[in-house]
């Protein structure tokens, strides 16, 4: 029986403001997003703000050491609290001075006690669903959010697979890369390997072997794994004393999220930021132990971003430029049934969560 041709998604589904406005209300507000690392709140009372989904947000650390995160509005008259980053034993409201305590909860206000019935214990920061992941913070806007663990099944215990030292761990550097592509232009060139032995060669020559790549659906997660390269052709010593030291594997979750392993169990991560329908700002996260200074992770970077990085950002934009072509017809995509590196099957699930996320476009 001939299977029917699986097409790819329609060029309005990258180029419409509409749909990414809708996106952003919709999807980007009820998905698991990047916030930060553990290692920025060190301290009780640490915080930084952030923005999600065009809301001002803030991760604060509680006396109880529990991270949580609010709207970085006060529940008075709507002022902004915090900027920035720092410590604070309270938080404070700058408009008129109301306090509220690091688990939200409103502590004081000036006369407030001259109002009747003011019930203070009523009063609190609206909070957001948080959880460190392998000391990564994510949030979702949406109050009934599924854990992280549902989202993407078995994620946490296969990382801690290729990174048991995690704990240890601290952004070294970020790159930040940006794009003048719709997000998901990037987020679909990151998941596939088809283009890679062609547009790639020092990834597909000195880390993995092309004809052992495959991405496969995992809940909301795509999971990339290969075969490495021989060993001795390694620009690196590889030789860390943890288990898989010699394979490389990587775990996207949807819609804005990847973190990847390399040999060695040298862990960094991807964070996409969408700026609007036509552009994105691709985070690439570099750690190291406790964040010090490390030869080998800053070399890869180096390589990193001057072949692989760049070698997408011509990859993407010209596919952007391309969608906005009168003369594009999305064509079939290639699935092939024993999947593969050659295949776009990955792609067919990841345009699978794009439709459903904007299922009236």
């Amino acid at each position: 029986m001939t299977r029917p041709l699986i097409h790819s998604l329609e060029a309005r589904y990258y180029t419409d403001p509409e749909i990414y406005k809708k996106e952003k209300e919709g999807l980007f507000a009820k998905t698991w997003q990047y916030a930060g690392h553990i290692s920025q709140l060190k301290d009780i009372g640490s915080y930084f703000t952030f923005e999600i989904a065009g809301e001002s947000l803030f991760c604060i650390k509680g006396r109880d050491g529990i991270v949580r995160t609010f709207y970085n509005v006060c529940q008075h008259r709507a002022h902004q609290l915090l900027k920035g980053e720092g410590q604070t034993r309270v938080v404070v409201c700058p408009y008129h001075a109301w306090t509220y305590e690091l688990t939200g909860h409103l502590r004081s206000g000036p006369n407030i006690n001259a109002v009747q019935s003011f019930d203070k214990s009523k009063i609190c920061l609206s909070e957001v669903s948080t959880e460190v992941f392998l000391g990564l913070i994510f949030v979702n806007l949406d109050p009934e959010a599924d854990p992280m663990d549902q989202w993407f099944p078995n994620v946490r215990s296969e990382l801690q697979g290729f990174i048991p030292h995690w704990e240890h761990l601290a952004p070294l550097e970020w790159v930040e890369i940006p794009e003048n592509c719709n997000w998901k232009v990037s987020v679909e060139n990151y998941s596939e390997c088809y283009h890679c032995s062609l547009n790639h060669p020092t990834f597909s020559t000195g880390v993995i072997r092309p004809e052992t790549y495959d991405i496969q659906p995992q809940g909301y997660c795509l999971r990339h794994t290969t075969e490495c390269n021989s060993l001795d052709q390694m620009s690196y010593d590889i030789n860390s004393g943890f288990a898989n030291n010699d394979k490389y594997s990587s775990w996207f979750l949807w819609p804005m999220f990847s973190f990847q392993v390399y040999p060695g169990n040298l862990l960094n991560t991807y964070h996409w930021r969408a700026m609007g329908h036509d552009q994105v700002v691709v985070y690439r996260g570099w750690f190291s132990r406790d964040g010090a200074e490390n030869e080998t992770v800053r070399k890869i970077a180096i390589q990193d971003r001057q072949t692989t990085v760049e070698e997408d950002i011509r990859l993407v934009e010209s596919v952007q430029r391309g969608l906005r072509s009168r003369g594009y017809v999305p064509g079939p995509l290639v699935i092939d049934p024993k999947c593969g590196v050659s295949s776009e099957h990955s792609i067919q699930a990841l345009q699978g969560w794009m439709r459903a996320a904007v299922p009236e476009a």
